[in-house]
């Protein structure tokens, strides 16, 4: 005789409730995911990563990595960020539309191979930040050797050269992520470990200044530039005494 067993303890189905039993062959069970450096997540963000992840399952990746803001506490976020790892080409614009459809949110997605992600995080400071705090499919395992490439430490400065030129017309927000840029370029260069915690606390003991206040544009511009100018010309002199000396 065909028998189903109904467990005891069984969230919202009481004594004599009418259910309909299905086969579950094509539903997919709950994924167990790898957080690193997130103490808390939304029930709804976790929904909204089982669903991306399922549907890029399909494209049959090596790993797929959440990042970026959507893994901030609040629904404050433009869009998911992931990283897809495979060296395989795969339609990211299919990708994208089938996600975008079913979830409503809007996404960005980089596919890069595991071969350039061990060597980003060995070189390049964004890599190193953007997976200080992730969720990831598989586990991350990476024996990384550091190794300073002055000029890709340099063209990432350029970008916080803005600030200088164009104080008055940045938002607090923009300010701030030009700033945590110099900070971790500061820090990959004197090889300590570059994660977001970490950053901030940097910023607000070099700036003396909190970060909220920072991102709400409430700061005194005078002091502000005067230290980030000469933090910003130590770093520069650095880089190019390492370029000069790569050189000969």
């Amino acid at each position: 005789m065909d028998q189903i067993y109904i467990p005891k303890n069984r969230t919202g189905l009481n004594i004599g409730t009418y259910v309909t039993i299905k086969p579950i062959q094509n539903i997919k069970p709950q994924k167990k995911f790898y957080y690193y450096n997130i103490d808390y997540l939304e029930p709804l963000k976790i929904k909204t990563i089982q669903e991306i992840t399922n549907i890029i399952d399909d494209y049959d990746p090596q790993n797929i990595i959440i990042v970026g803001s959507f893994l901030e506490k609040g629904f404050n976020f433009n869009d998911v960020d992931i990283l897809i790892i495979s060296d395989k080409n795969i339609n990211l614009k299919q990708i994208i539309f089938k996600i975008e459809s079913q979830t409503g949110i809007k996404i960005h997605i980089i596919q890069i191979s595991n071969k350039t992600l061990i060597k980003g995080l060995s070189t390049d400071p964004l890599y190193s930040l953007m997976l200080s705090k992730c969720i990831s499919q598989k586990r991350l395992i990476y024996k990384i050797k550091h190794k300073i490439n002055y000029k890709i430490l340099d063209l990432h400065l350029i970008k916080s050269k803005n600030l200088l030129n164009n104080f008055d017309i940045l938002n607090g927000n923009e300010k701030y992520y030009l700033t945590r840029n110099l900070i971790s370029i500061t820090h990959f260069l004197n090889k300590n470990k570059i994660t977001k915690r970490r950053l901030d606390e940097e910023i607000e003991k070099t700036f003396s200044l909190k970060i909220k206040d920072l991102k709400q544009n409430m700061i005194n511009k005078e002091k502000f530039l005067k230290i980030y100018k000469k933090l910003y010309e130590n770093t520069f002199n650095q880089i190019m005494k390492g370029i000069k000396n790569g050189s000969k």
